[in-house]
């Protein structure tokens, strides 16, 4: 191990020097430095998809904020029911901007809180007529409505209620499917279950139900992609204009209806692999539609991503894909121009769910900014395998780090920048370090493709370099009044 390894290996040691012996010892097992053996090799050691320590205080989600915030929440002409008490599903409500075309509770329904408001009496006798006269409600405000999905909460798992019965019952009686889905918020070690659990109810009810009226060989479905502000538009866009169709969205402004044809694509493209990896391997045992991982985040992993899609097409669609880039091409270039002096060397700091710990170092590097760090909140081993060969050798890589942990390393490791959650965010604008939410890009957005690329680099140089943070002291010199 160089110098400089050890040196980071030194830091760690300190930070965690901070638990008792055996919460040391096991939160060790989840870091790891970047170095060429695991670049090369893709063998990766650290711990992960592992329960998170009583105690350590977690950032991570559960497995109702994988299923409704991720999956269905985004799946725009279907409501979605939050069947349990108000709260879980007021923090699910329009948390993650997925943006989705059509009218507010008409034919779209993503931004509204639908809850069976579960009180004392309800977790007493039971929730299953609650439920269904909730059914009949939305039948009859929401004529529209394409569909239902019951998203159960804790309660509803601990006493028991036969959500899937009331489900059977009223889809019979009002016309349209009602699909229950059993993600208690107890279930698993993160909301990466929720996903799975998600998943398995796409497959049982809707997966492979309808047929597309005209079937063409360019027909392509984007999966994992989930519109926040506008990303699967501006990925859209660039398929479209390589000459394909984008025959299904899973499922930012995507349908009922196109979750039962996506099995007829020629090709399944999958951006976040962690949330929809499982559907994808689904459609190709059980249909035998290909697929594969993109990347459009950035100038650098977009052109990569376009021409391998290209490469499984002909030459008609791979010589629109040269056209494309060529063009597009001249605009990325004036924009690293632009913004790359301004944060040439800046030191970046990781912790998202899903994808973006490893899709966004390209954009970043795009704009000479440099990753120190990075990690997941619920990623599983194949997150980590794909992860390492994209950052440098000396990058500190960690698995579910507690709210310690992370500002501990941010102070340590000098950053300029942290990317992370909202429950993050106000913490270090405290601690006076520039802050992204990369969760839900911090209210702007899209940053896929080349047109998020002009607003990614523009918001990550009004974030680094506002003024504002001259203006702050440290609040730890200030108490002591240094």
């Amino acid at each position: 191990m160089s110098t400089d390894l050890g040196g980071k290996q030194s830091l760690i040691d300190d930070i965690l020097e901070a638990y008792p012996d055996k919460a040391r010892k096991d939160r060790s097992r989840h870091y790891e430095i970047n170095d060429e053996n695991l670049i090369n090799c893709g063998k990766c050691a650290i711990k992960s998809n592992m329960k998170s320590r009583p105690g350590v205080m977690t950032v991570r989600g559960c497995a109702y904020a994988g299923s409704k915030g991720v999956v269905w929440g985004p799946i725009k002409d279907m409501v979605h029911i939050s069947h349990g008490p108000v709260g879980c599903g007021q923090y699910s409500w329009g948390t993650r901007r997925n943006y989705a075309g059509g009218a507010l509770g008409i034919d779209n329904f993503t931004a509204m809180q639908i809850t069976s408001d579960f009180q004392e009496k309800d977790i007493v006798f039971g929730g299953d007529k609650k439920l269904e006269e909730i059914c009949r409600e939305i039948k009859e405000m929401f004529p529209l409505a394409k569909g239902i999905s019951i998203q159960s909460e804790c309660p509803v798992g601990l006493i028991g209620d036969d959500i899937e019965a009331v489900a059977k019952k009223m889809s019979a009686e009002i016309g349209i499917p009602i699909i229950p889905v059993r993600c208690e918020g107890f279930r698993g070690v993160s909301q990466s279950l929720g996903h799975h659990i998600a998943n398995d109810a796409i497959r049982d009810f809707l997966m492979g139900r309808r047929e597309l009226e005209e079937s063409g060989p360019y027909d392509v479905s984007i999966i994992g992609d989930y519109n926040i502000g506008g990303d699967a538009w501006a990925s859209r866009i660039l398929l479209e204009e390589m000459g394909l169709r984008v025959v299904a969205q899973w499922s930012g402004d995507g349908s009922l209806n196109e979750l039962a044809i996506a099995h007829k694509s020629k090709l399944n493209l999958i951006h976040c692999f962690r949330s929809m990896n499982y559907m994808c391997t689904t459609m190709e045992r059980e249909y035998g539609v290909p697929w594969m991982e993109y990347n459009f985040f950035g100038p650098t992993k977009t052109i990569e991503s376009l021409r391998a899609i290209a490469d499984r097409f002909d030459d008609q669609i791979r010589d629109n894909c040269e056209k494309m880039i060529a063009k597009y091409q001249v605009q990325m270039d004036a924009i690293i121009r632009k913004y790359r002096p301004r944060l040439e060397g800046k030191k970046v700091m990781l912790l998202i769910g899903g994808l973006r710990p490893r899709h966004t170092i390209g954009a970043y590097e795009d704009l000479g900014m440099e990753i120190v760090a990075a990690g997941y909140e619920f990623g599983h081993k194949d997150d980590y395998v794909r992860t390492f060969p994209e950052l440098k050798e000396g990058t500190i890589i960690y698995d579910d780090p507690s709210a310690y942990e992370l500002e501990e390393l941010a102070q340590k490791l000098g950053v300029d920048l942290m990317g992370a959650g909202v429950k993050e965010k106000y913490v270090y604008h405290k601690m006076g370090i520039p802050f992204r939410q990369m969760h839900s890009w911090d209210y702007s957005g899209p940053y896929h493709g080349f047109d998020g690329f002009k607003v990614f680099a523009k918001d990550m140089d009004m974030t680094v370099n506002s003024p504002v943070w001259k203006l702050l002291g440290h609040p730890q010199e200030e108490a002591v009044g240094v």
